[in-house]
């Protein structure tokens, strides 16, 4: 097949979003299926970029501008949008995928209803929930409104939705959304997730080798909550004083977290590392944590912690939207609640026992199994070719 997929968001803008649609598209092209993606042009040499550095698929970049209150995006320009839609409409497509809901959404829309093209829209992102993180001028209650008006129109606009969990289901429901659609997370290429030496990343920062330590990876912005798990770390540093807290990541919340250390005079006790390469450091920073943390309630995916599972990190978190998806019936994670109290207890449990981290991080590999890309995406596989038979159909009626 033929398969179009359209984002406002990708590589080198590094969040779950870019992480997904790389995933879905390497897999599909492993699959003999021609794949090719429409994201912004962030600068630099992204808009060279004509292939994602394997030759497993195609990027087409489009001209785009800085978003004044959120400067790491980018939107796409309209008449570059335009000349992209019209380059595009040449070509012949099986199924256009869209990923999320502006620019990309408008155009893959109008591209579909012009060709008579199925569409397909994954639902990555809880708007409800970050809107008043990235529009605070917005009144609360107005905010929620217009993102659930938006969510119904968007979803409405297309013929299926993939939905990362039953719990998202549930909330697109509650808005009153009727169209069809499947559930199914991305999940992870396992053989990108294996190896990784947290000793090394240990001796490359300076941290000895029986210093308890914890990872995160996140992208720093409000709703990942990890100024609560800077709490934690306050609360757990009388029992652990060589505690240290790792975070993987950039992003908007950055200066504050680093204040908020400060505040609870834990500066000492956390490390900023930025994005680390995804084949090689990163894995070396999941390896040096004795256990990941994590506790962002508003993921659809929770994409880091079948990482984790993968690599063998025991891992605490809260269990929540997509996290408590991944979450259910695994044998690699102590799940804890949203309380500082409660949390920093699990998180003690399992630094103080080297016999629970051995059996947590042996259970993760199996975990992460259920999880593997190129099993998931033989359903999206399944579900392209039923779409784009049934519009084949209509079409000779």
């Amino acid at each position: 097949m033929n398969l179009l997929m359209l984002s406002d968001v990708y590589f080198p803008r590094v969040n779950g979003v870019s992480t997904s649609i790389r995933t879905f598209a390497r897999s599909l092209a492993r699959m003999g299926h021609a794949v090719t993606i429409v994201a912004p042009d962030y600068g630099d040499d992204s808009g060279q970029e004509q292939h994602d550095g394997h030759g497993e698929f195609e990027v087409l970049r489009v001209p785009a501008r800085v978003i004044f209150f959120d400067p790491e995006d980018r939107l796409m320009r309209a008449d570059a949008a335009r000349a992209m839609r019209d380059a595009l409409g040449l070509r012949e497509w099986d199924v256009i995928h869209i990923h999320t809901p502006f620019r990309a959404h408008a155009m893959g829309v109008q591209l579909a209803r012009e060709m008579g093209v199925p569409t397909v829209e994954t639902y990555h992102t809880y708007f409800e929930e970050y809107v008043g993180h990235y529009l605070p001028w917005l009144p609360t209650a107005l905010g929620r409104f217009v993102a659930r008006a938006a969510s119904r129109r968007l979803c409405h606009g297309v013929d299926h939705l993939i939905v990362p969990s039953a719990q998202m289901v549930e909330v697109l429901q509650r808005y009153g959304i009727d169209t069809p659609h499947t559930v199914l997370p991305t999940g992870i290429d396992l053989a990108e997730f294996q190896g990784g030496d947290g000793a090394r990343f240990r001796e490359r920062h300076g941290i000895a080798g029986d210093v308890p330590t914890l990872v995160t990876v996140s992208r720093l912005s409000l709703e990942k909550n990890i100024g609560f798990l800077l709490r934690i770390v306050q609360r757990l540093v009388g029992e652990f004083p060589d505690l240290l807290f790792l975070i993987a990541g950039e992003g908007p919340d950055e200066a504050r977290l680093r204040r908020l250390a400060g505040e609870l005079r834990i500066e000492a006790n956390v490390r900023f590392f930025g994005n680390l390469d995804r084949r090689t450091t990163l894995l070396d920073a999941y390896k040096a944590g004795d256990a990941f943390v994590f506790a962002s309630p508003t993921e659809t995916q929770g994409l880091v912690l079948i990482e984790a599972m993968a690599l063998g990190v025991p891992i605490v978190s809260t269990a929540v939207m997509g996290t408590a998806t991944v979450l259910r019936d695994t044998h690699s994670a102590v799940i804890a609640q949203e309380d500082v109290e409660a949390f920093a207890a699990q998180v003690a449990q399992v630094l103080r026992s080297p016999e629970l981290r051995a059996r947590l991080s042996a259970a993760g590999p199996n975990d992460a199994r259920r999880w593997s890309s190129d099993t998931l995406m033989r359903q999206v596989e399944s579900l392209y070719g039923s779409l784009a038979q049934q519009r084949a159909e209509l079409a000779t009626t």
